[in-house]
């Protein structure tokens, strides 16, 4: 949902590439022990075409660019894509950590961010003096900096006590600043989520690819390159994780474009391999495929039976967690790029 927002999309967008990350790609992917889903390494991607195109553009494209992921696949290109140079991921997804951190700092305070990723950073001191002294956003202030200071106490605690590890710090603090927030009652506002999650789907038409621009074309095109790089980086990762089978690229890529091709059906957003989730997993003592179908069927169930929960969840809390992912994609892929360098 975080990534949503941070893309301009509904929340429900996010929620449903989860789900069919988890379940339609889990079942027939190359990588069985990799999880699906929205990655923040696209969000700026997505925002771009969003505010570029519009809403209604985003399925067309996402669609398109699942296709041109299930032609890489079936031409074999899997371990050519897997060669695209570290340094250009990792630059990448450095630059869009320094742009996730940049926008979502705004929402840690109830505020919008702008059209310009260089003026979200020049107003974060504007929106630091809203947190501190504006009645309308202090609470959402006290709520991101609660959020933050428990991402940060989990992973210094998971550190000394590795056992805990296999619970996620995001889970952790997000479950507890949301327990604080209702309790409390704090005026920030919350994740809008309809009680008919499938009621809002807005399917893509085929007739909408026939109006496809040519500009439209070259960004399905470039989101599928980005996107299988991100997941076969992904996946390479995942493989040094486990003792089990290794990653056939190519059926991989299929599964990635397949899954991009119902999102884009369902107007949702893209998905790529996602290495949190992924690490996750191996680290909870996953060993078959059936780990990363779980995952999606968790989330179905609980968007079916009580999408309330998410309600409760203060968008606050998202930002921080986004802004945090932000710095650490940052000063990893930084690192990395050094490394690789």
């Amino acid at each position: 949902m975080g990534i949503a927002i941070a893309s301009g999309a509904p929340p429900a967008a996010g929620l449903i590439t989860g789900m069919v990350g988890g379940i339609l790609v889990g079942m027939i992917a190359g990588s069985p022990l990799q999880v699906s889903g929205p990655a923040a390494g696209l969000t700026m991607i997505v925002w771009a075409i969003i505010q570029d195109h519009g809403i209604a553009a985003l399925g067309p494209i996402v669609l398109l660019a699942g296709a041109f992921q299930v032609i890489f696949g079936f031409a074999r290109l899997g371990p050519l894509l897997q060669c695209v140079p570290p340094a250009v991921i990792y630059g990448m997804l450095a630059g869009i950590g320094a742009l996730i951190f940049a926008s979502q700092f705004h929402f840690m305070v109830d505020a919008r961010p702008s059209g310009s990723g260089l003026e979200n950073f020049l107003t974060i001191p504007e929106s630091i003096w809203k947190g501190l002294t504006h009645p309308n956003h202090d609470d959402a202030a006290m709520l991101s900096i609660l959020t933050l200071s428990t991402l940060i106490a989990w992973e210094m605690f998971v550190k000394r006590f590795t056992k805990f590890k296999v619970v996620p710090s995001a889970l952790i603090a997000v479950t507890f600043v949301s327990f604080i927030y209702n309790i409390g009652g704090f005026s920030a506002a919350h994740v809008s989520i309809p009680e008919n999650l499938f009621g809002t789907i807005s399917f893509t038409h085929f007739d909408a690819l026939s109006m496809m621009s040519w500009n439209m074309v070259g960004l399905a095109l470039a989101l599928a390159a980005i996107a299988s790089a991100e997941s076969l980086l992904c996946a390479t990762a995942v493989d040094r994780m486990h003792t089990g089978s290794r990653t056939d690229y190519n059926r991989e890529l299929i599964a990635q474009g397949l899954g991009n091709t119902v999102c884009g059906l369902f107007g949702a957003l893209p998905m790529t391999g996602v290495i949190v989730r992924s690490s996750a997993n191996v680290s909870a003592g996953a060993r078959t495929r059936l780990s990363a179908i779980l995952h999606g069927i968790w989330l179905l169930f609980l968007v079916a039976t009580a999408p309330f929960v998410l309600q409760l969840i203060p968008i606050a809390s998202l930002a921080a967690l986004l802004v945090f992912t932000g710095y650490k994609l940052m000063k990893q892929d930084l690192r990395s790029l050094q490394r690789s360098g």
